[in-house]
């Protein structure tokens, strides 16, 4: 390069340019740009993602609360209604009669206790069905297992309790069997009683009586 002057003439060197230098510069260049791109991407985004308090918040409006005009536990959520779990047969599988026969006399105390247990430990409705369950079938057992989970000890599966497939046949044979005895020996007395019934009219008739 050279610059021409009245006074003096400036010659400056001629510097290639270093190819390798440049290339790198480019690609830092384009990895911190990318960089801020991606950042900002996951900003927005993040934005618009619900945080998991909000979630945990939405979580707690949905279960079931207390009403204070009627005195009772209730829900609007279909899925923590009556009848969206497991039935009364299922309470019988589960945990035996004492509490299938309270869920057939006394339905809306059993449903009222679940729906409280659900508010209270947060929980979906099956599992509160089966908590609820094995506390009417036995409460000190039950009292004693949740005392012992809060002590480290493993949390019992109640809402699956005995429903093992193995399980579950043995239950159906011996409900049947037990069934099938008490039948039998109600049709048996009733036929003791039509046949002594008989013979006193019989023996009207004949005047022995």
């Amino acid at each position: 390069f050279h610059y021409t002057s009245t006074s003096f003439t400036l010659t400056l060197p001629y510097l290639p340019r270093n190819t390798t230098t440049f290339k790198s510069n480019r690609t830092m260049t384009r990895t911190i740009l990318s960089s801020i791109f991606v950042a900002a991407l996951i900003g927005y985004c993040s934005a618009f993602a619900p945080s998991q308090s909000s979630v945990r918040e939405t979580s707690l409006s949905m279960a079931p609360r207390f009403d204070k005009t009627s005195e009772k536990w209730i829900t609007d959520v279909p899925e923590e209604m009556e009848g969206s779990s497991y039935g009364p047969i299922g309470t019988l599988y589960r945990a035996g009669p004492k509490p299938f026969f309270t869920r057939i006399f006394n339905p809306d105390t059993y449903d009222q206790a679940v729906l409280k247990y659900m508010a209270q430990d947060g929980c979906d409705r099956k599992e509160a069905q089966g908590n609820m369950d094995a506390f009417l079938e036995n409460p000190q057992d039950w009292g004693f297992q949740k005392v012992s989970e809060q002590n480290g000890a493993y949390k019992k599966d109640y809402a699956n309790a005995n429903m093992e497939p193995k399980q579950v046949i043995l239950t159906t044979v011996w409900g049947v069997g037990v069934v099938y005895f008490l039948a039998s020996l109600v049709y048996n007395g009733v036929q003791d009683q039509a046949l002594v019934g008989s013979f006193h009219r019989t023996m009207e008739l004949l005047g022995m009586e």
